[in-house]
């Protein structure tokens, strides 16, 4: 009965359209009681969820990307990849993808990324004859690279989740060769339909238009490195390399590019601010919704009922990406992370998953599901840049859909893909 109390109470809530962190924090509550035990057992759960130290890189590293969206630094990115791939078939959607690239190590997030990068290229993209579909679901799938990239909050969150053990360091060396598959899939499927709808070719402005626009953009490629370098180096924490990411923002944007008011800067506070308090309200929430999981014993039974379906590795993390794909659908990806570490990462540890791979597996299947309907948070923050109705844009997705699933199938059995990079560093 305490299984139906506590998924029966949580999806009620969902389909009504509770928030999220409503629906983990009352339906822990609702079964806690069934349960007889104390109810202050979830407060302590949802404190000790968000009372964890490497939680403080999380609102630094958000506000470093606020900065760097609102300081003008997007639009540098973007000049940047036109000059170096608006050349190709379909040269818009090729630049849109790079610049997701190039924009994520930035940012470190898949909403951040559409609105800002969409909100440049979508535009410019319409006008020189592109289909808007075709212009959102390009701003819609790559924005996912991000979430591949250093400084990904969501691979922070998945560290945490997973019990602190896992190095952030690895996970953020990780993600990168993925993130670069994801992007080369991308503009592979890009070039494909853009071949098949007839679009134009752009011209190529020269080495020295491509260097003069590197040499602009550096500043704030810069940030990439610092972040990357010192955590990866060791010479400080991701909690400390997100403190000196938006030191080294403001100093950028303020004094180097001098492109930010007081306006701006204080509605980056204000995103910031906003952005934090909701991603740790689920992660406290969630906290309590993953106690209970483990004091119900549910992972240890699923591992339990997948060997007894099959006792092969391929099959079994078929099965779990599938399961993800389909809960990434009806549910944002923090809490997703937090809910479905526990239960999973134990499962495909037992089939000899090292949890650095699992990591971005997980990251880049709940990334997919951020565009699909029906809540892709992300493919709502594209349609709302493209002015396009959601279903319009779902029509006509599916290439670049396919092409996420084909990097997911190699993440998921080739683990060189993830593990090569960071096994260099050790």
């Amino acid at each position: 009965m305490e299984y139906w109390i506590l998924f029966g109470t949580f999806t009620f809530l969902l389909l009504i359209g509770t928030p999220i962190a409503f629906c983990l924090g009352v339906s822990s509550f609702a079964t806690i009681a069934y349960l007889g035990l104390p109810p202050v057992v979830v407060f302590q759960r949802l404190n000790s969820g968000v009372s964890i130290f490497a939680l403080m890189a999380i609102p630094f590293f958000i506000f470093a990307g606020n900065l760097m969206v609102r300081g003008d630094i997007a639009r540098r990115l973007v000049a940047l990849a036109g000059a170096a791939v608006g050349h190709f078939r379909g040269g818009l959607g090729q630049v849109n993808i790079l610049a997701s690239v190039l924009f994520g190590g930035i940012s470190g997030s898949a909403a951040a990324d559409a609105s800002a990068i969409g909100g440049l290229m979508v535009p410019q993209m319409k006008e020189r004859g592109y289909d808007a579909d075709y212009a959102v679901n390009i701003t819609v799938v790559s924005s996912i690279i991000a979430l591949m990239l250093p400084p990904s909050h969501n691979l922070i969150i998945y560290s945490i989740a997973g019990g602190g053990r896992i190095s952030i360091a690895d996970l953020f060396t990780a993600g990168i060769i993925p993130g670069l598959v994801l992007a080369l899939s991308l503009m592979v499927a890009a070039w494909i339909v853009a071949r098949k709808r007839g679009y134009p070719l752009e011209d190529f402005p020269g080495i020295r238009a491509v260097g003069s626009l590197l040499l602009s953009a550096t500043p704030g490629l810069v940030l990439v490195a610092i972040i990357f370098g010192g955590v990866r180096s060791g010479v400080f924490t991701a909690s400390e390399s997100s403190c000196i990411a938006v030191v080294y923002a403001m100093f950028a944007i303020f004094f180097l590019y001098r492109t930010m008011n007081f306006e701006q800067f204080r509605m980056a506070v204000s995103d910031a601010v906003r952005t934090t308090a909701m991603v740790l309200m689920v992660i406290g929430c969630a906290a309590a919704f993953g106690w209970l999981l483990a004091f119900l014993r549910i992972p240890t039974q699923l591992v339990e009922f997948m060997r007894d379906l099959s006792d092969s590795p391929i099959v079994i993390l078929l099965l779990i990406n599938v399961l993800l794909l389909i809960l990434g659908s009806f549910m944002d990806m923090s809490p997703l992370i937090v809910i479905t570490t526990p239960i999973f990462l134990p499962v495909a540890m037992e089939f000899n998953v090292d949890p650095v791979q699992f990591g971005i597996i997980l990251v880049l299947n709940l990334g997919i599901g951020l565009c699909t309907p029906p809540v892709g948070t992300v493919l709502f923050v594209g349609c709302a840049v493209g002015k396009m109705p959601v279903w319009d844009v779902v029509k006509t997705i599916w290439p670049f859909y396919l092409a996420g699933v084909f990097t997911l199938m190699l993440v998921t059995y080739i683990p060189a893909l993830s593990l090569w990079l960071p096994s260099l560093f050790h």
